[in-house]
């Protein structure tokens, strides 16, 4: 969690909306559920690099864990850190359901458009992320497997998946720090799992600031030991790219 948690910027992302950001290393961006019930698909990219992207199966195979919180770091498919988790109310982040196409929300809530709807139409989170990917030359291939942040997903003896209603509530907060330059991609349509009834609008306030240096007694940093190898990755790279620049 960042002590000294003092903005640089604010901004309010309505429901079923997309949005992305370039957040530099050494800073944190802080997610806030606003009305709870929330949920915040995002993808990470290197800005410098598009082809370095989030990598589900090692953030979560060299972590030893099915879910992601407070602790766990989140890995490019070079073996980097784009982030570390610092701060997570919910203690539970889900990684694997992925996001909600035009099929599924028309089934679940109706099928609205734009034209009709303005923007109150429901959007859904596939739809979303390949709109706002474009904006930086990505596609439909561009698309990894994301995070749901302030959702929860587990699974029961059998293997069957179970969404938790209301796992988020109003006020909750994920931060993360952010450990190399990253482009954040984020959509905050519905979850697939989502059993409303009626189509959930739920915003999310986003925030950026800068990030406490760390130390080594750091959570993430120490909550096992392929993260420290992780932040070394990154250490070399940083190094590197330095030495590139000059």
């Amino acid at each position: 969690m960042s002590s000294n948690f003092e903005p640089i910027t604010t901004d309010l992302i309505p429901g079923a909306s997309h949005w992305s950001l370039v957040v530099p290393k050494g800073h944190v961006i802080r997610f806030t559920d606003v009305q709870g019930g929330a949920n915040l698909s995002v993808l990470f990219y290197n800005p410098k690099n598009l082809l370095e992207r989030y990598n589900a199966p090692d953030t979560l195979k060299c972590q030893h864990t099915f879910k992601l919180t407070t602790g766990n770091c989140l890995y490019s498919d070079m073996g980097r850190v784009f982030a570390s988790i610092v701060r997570d109310d919910t203690g539970w982040i889900d990684t694997v359901t992925g996001v909600a196409n035009k099929a599924k929300v028309a089934a679940q809530w109706g099928d609205r458009d734009y034209q009709h709807e303005r923007n109150h139409w429901k959007q859904n989170g596939y739809d979303s992320l390949v709109v706002e990917v474009a904006k930086y030359g990505l596609g439909q291939r561009d698309l990894a497997a994301n995070l749901n942040l302030f959702t929860k997903v587990s699974t029961d003896s059998e293997g069957f998946m179970h969404f938790a209603e209301g796992h988020s509530k109003a006020g909750d907060v994920i931060e993360l720090r952010i450990e190399m330059d990253t482009l954040v991609v984020l959509t905050t349509c519905p979850h697939p799992m989502n059993p409303a009834e009626k189509y959930p609008y739920k915003p999310v306030e986003i925030a950026v600031a800068k990030a406490d240096p760390m130390t080594e007694d750091d959570v993430c940093l120490n909550s096992r030991e392929e993260n420290r190898r992780g932040f070394e990755n990154n250490r070399r790279y940083h190094m590197t790219s330095s030495i590139l620049e000059h």
